[in-house]
């Protein structure tokens, strides 16, 4: 007898097994990713979501802190097909309900069929597929999150110190642990800001370059970061990444739309539009740029279906990503791309080789 149900939009529940009890719901995303579980699970992208592990065993190498993105698990559940008792517990400790043992071939098939849907979760020894379906009841859209960043955001502004690289506002609209890390690598002084911070407060710090972090939800619901962008283009390089440059794209007159079931995981192709060099990259996002507006050029495209994966502005100093650079862990194709943001504030910049010599 089964002691965990999954209800999906549409009708059909699916039985499972309990790993971590609990009901919950959100968005039922994939991720093709079979390494990078704990960077996966603490990544504040998945804010609301429920992610499915696509790889058929999460967790054969263990549970360490040192990996996770930020301080706490985001999905507000998970699903695979085999979760490793070391996963399970850290999730169980998460208070995050966690089920295995059903197909997730077919339930990524479905999303891929569908897009990504709604989903109730049941899991425990009271578990029943009633219960799963009055969670997927009470389910909101994404879009339906309006204030999703004060859940991921940090609530004051946190600075850490670098070398004797450029000084960067980072809008924490979500951010990886990562990209902090990536940035002081190279001697940059970065001040972590709420995503509700006001133009002001940003001036204050007298930034070297504006940074827009990555983050869930519809990056409609994210005003206070896209008048950031249009009090300061033009007289501030700005920086983004994933839902970062969605909002800078929105802030200079393009336009976004959400995806059918997005991009997650680690081997998603994007060409150089310039170069013609193809680079693996994570990614991990349902929304993208679907206009770019007239102020900003298409630099890089996703190979699988020329989505907007890079965006550039000489005029303005702009330069956007759709994916992560900053992979943990990896690919590392693309960290360059810290290289080139420092470089817009001038010759401040240290590459992490000069910082270490």
């Amino acid at each position: 007898m089964s002691d965990a149900y999954v209800a999906l939009e549409g009708g059909s529940v699916v039985e499972a097994r309990c790993r971590a009890p609990g009901t919950s719901h959100g968005e039922l995303v994939f991720t093709t990713a079979y390494t990078g579980y704990e960077e996966s699970l603490t990544d504040p992208s998945y804010e609301e979501q429920v992610l499915t592990f696509s790889y058929p065993l999460i967790g054969n190498y263990g549970v360490r802190t040192e990996r996770f993105e930020d301080d706490r698990v985001h999905p507000r559940a998970v699903v695979a097909r085999e979760l490793t008792d070391d996963v399970a517990e850290w999730l169980a400790d998460e208070g995050v309900p966690a089920v295995d043992h059903l197909d997730t071939r077919d339930l990524v098939g479905q999303i891929r069929e569908g897009g990504a849907m709604k989903c109730g979760i049941s899991a425990g020894p009271d578990a029943s597929p009633e219960q799963a379906k009055e969670a997927l009841a009470d389910c909101p859209g994404m879009s339906e999150h309006t204030d999703i960043g004060a859940q991921v955001s940090v609530a004051d502004a946190t600075t850490y110190e670098g070398g004797d690289g450029p000084d960067v506002a980072l809008i924490d609209c979500g951010a990886k642990g990562s990209i902090v890390d990536s940035l002081l690598a190279r001697g940059a002084t970065v001040h972590v800001l709420p995503y509700d911070v006001s133009p002001e407060k940003v001036a204050a710090f007298d930034p070297d370059v504006l940074f827009i972090s990555n983050g869930p939800g519809d990056p409609a619901n994210f005003e206070a970061a896209r008048a950031l962008v249009e009090e300061f283009a033009g007289e501030v390089p700005l920086a983004g990444i994933c839902l970062g440059q969605q909002i800078i794209a929105r802030a200079l007159g393009g336009t976004t739309e959400k995806m059918a079931f997005g991009h997650r995981g680690v081997n998603q192709p994007v060409r150089d539009l310039r170069t013609d060099r193809v680079v693996m990259t994570t990614q991990n996002h349902g929304y993208t740029v679907a206009e770019p507006g007239p102020e900003l050029d298409v630099t890089q495209v996703n190979v699988n279906d020329d989505t907007a994966e890079g965006l550039e502005s000489d005029d303005l100093n702009v330069i956007t990503r759709q994916y992560h650079p900053e992979a943990n862990p990896g690919p590392h194709d693309s960290l360059d791309f810290f290289d080139d943001v420092l470089a817009m504030a001038g010759d401040g910049c240290r590459t992490p080789a000069a910082a270490a010599d």
